[in-house]
């Protein structure tokens, strides 16, 4: 019989709507700067590649290029920012905890791999009432390397003891589905968070509309496997 397949989740897009939560500390940023806030739109499609890129995005966006010597002073600033706001319990997307909840019973192993630094997602999880779901957890800053890289993937799933041919990576976006792809693991893809474009172009192995969804589309890999 075969063991509940490792599923291992993005975060941001994912698991949690963290827009205006990166929102506050981006714009707080963007004003100790001297620079004009970004839109809610715009900074939606600034995120996905880890918190350096949405920096240096979030201040082209805003009309003047961050200078190159200033990228880590403004990292930094911008990690303070968002690591001393509260998660909000609202920014967890409808069904995650219940379905999570319905994975584990099922013995499914449960990881994370972000872009996000592991030690601010490891708190979010927390402060969110998740983290005793996860049995592993790989940030951005964990490996040299880092999503759309399988590298991180397949730490989450070491870390776990888990089969690479049984796996699934859950995202929103193309690194998720990319990474997914070079590691050699099935993919998932949720259609309501951050992928610009039509999420069905990503060529991820299954779609889903909604969190809850995600045992079927499960269910529909294993069926499809050889």
């Amino acid at each position: 019989m075969d063991r509940p397949a490792p599923i291992i989740f993005d975060l941001d897009g994912t698991l949690i709507d963290s827009a205006p939560h990166l929102g506050h500390a981006l714009n707080r940023l963007l004003g100790d700067w001297g620079r004009p806030a970004v839109s809610d739109a715009v900074l939606r499609s600034l995120i996905g590649d880890g918190p350096r890129r949405l920096v240096e995005r979030g201040f082209a966006a805003a009309g003047q290029p961050l200078p190159v010597e200033e990228t880590d002073t403004a990292l930094a600033h911008f990690l303070r920012l968002y690591a001393a706001r509260p998660a909000d319990p609202a920014s967890v997307y409808p069904g995650v905890p219940q379905t999570l909840a319905r994975l584990a019973a099922f013995g499914h192993p449960i990881g994370l791999c972000t872009n996000k630094p592991h030690a601010i997602a490891r708190n979010l999880l927390g402060e969110l009432g998740l983290l005793p779901f996860f049995g592993a957890i790989v940030g951005g800053d964990s490996l040299p390397q880092r999503k759309p890289a399988p590298e991180p993937l397949l730490a989450v799933l070491a870390a776990l003891n888990g089969l690479k041919a049984q796996a699934v990576m859950v995202g929103d976006g193309p690194n998720d589905v990319a990474a997914a792809r070079a590691a050699g693991v099935a993919s998932i893809l949720v259609t309501y968070g951050y992928a610009h474009g039509n999420p069905a172009d990503l060529s991820a192995d299954r779609l889903i509309r909604h969190f809850a969804d995600l045992p079927d589309a499960l269910e529909a890999i294993r069926r499809d496997r050889p």
